[in-house]
């Protein structure tokens, strides 16, 4: 009987968004950390590849890997399953919108466009840098991998470091509902604090986005 209440819950409208909302969290962590430690670029090549030295030398990696591949597909999964539940609950189109939807921000109506957009960024970004060009560099004696020659030589590229901007853009979108309707979705967004969650949402998107962003002007302009 447990296992079946398991599994019905995980197929309910509230399962799904607890778990749409768990995945997305532990997304919005890791990208902050990952914006944080980028910052080491504008520190210097050593401080940067010895940063990424570190992160990928550990057996930690893999099980950190295996956690955003799972929080991800997961993600993806649960926002295509609510997507189709919500449509199938109203299939005749509104001929006026009713107010709640009218009230919707862009971003909490564009998610399921931005959503696609990000995962095709992210691949891209993973071909470009994890499996790109491997060069060789020597910080303190140690023989690792030259990411900051690769990052200069990437983001000395205009149309790249458009595209990436606009992927930016997009992900800051994306989080900064996404971040507020995680916890809305745990139970966490009262009317006496739901603005200053929202605010939250909002800063924390544009900390991250500005930190991204920040990272490929910098090469493209000054570090060529």
């Amino acid at each position: 009987m447990g296992k079946h209440h398991s599994i019905g819950f995980f197929n309910s409208t509230i399962g799904m968004k607890y778990m749409m909302g768990i995945s997305g969290l532990i997304w919005s962590g890791f990208v902050l950390v990952h914006m944080l430690g980028n910052v080491l670029l504008f520190v210097g090549s050593d401080a940067y590849n010895s940063y990424s030295h570190m992160l990928t030398s550990g057996k930690m990696v893999y099980l950190i890997e295996a956690i955003l591949i799972w929080s991800l597909v997961t993600h993806m999964v649960m926002g295509i399953k609510l997507s189709i539940k919500n449509k199938s609950a109203r299939p005749l189109a509104y001929a006026v919108s009713p107010v709640k939807e009218k009230s919707a921000t862009i971003a909490s109506r564009t998610m399921i466009i931005h959503g696609p957009l990000l995962l095709f960024f992210i691949i891209y970004h993973l071909i470009t840098f994890k499996f790109g060009s491997y060069y060789e560099t020597t910080v303190d004696g140690v023989v690792m991998r030259d990411i900051f020659k690769l990052v200069v030589e990437v983001f000395s590229e205009p149309m790249y470091v458009l595209g990436y901007v606009i992927c930016m853009i997009l992900l800051g979108t994306h989080l900064s509902h996404g971040v507020s309707s995680a916890f809305q979705s745990f139970g966490l967004n009262h009317r006496a604090y739901e603005n200053k969650i929202k605010c939250a949402g909002y800063l924390y998107a544009t900390l991250v986005m500005g930190g991204f962003i920040a990272q490929p002007l910098y090469v493209f302009f000054f570090n060529r």
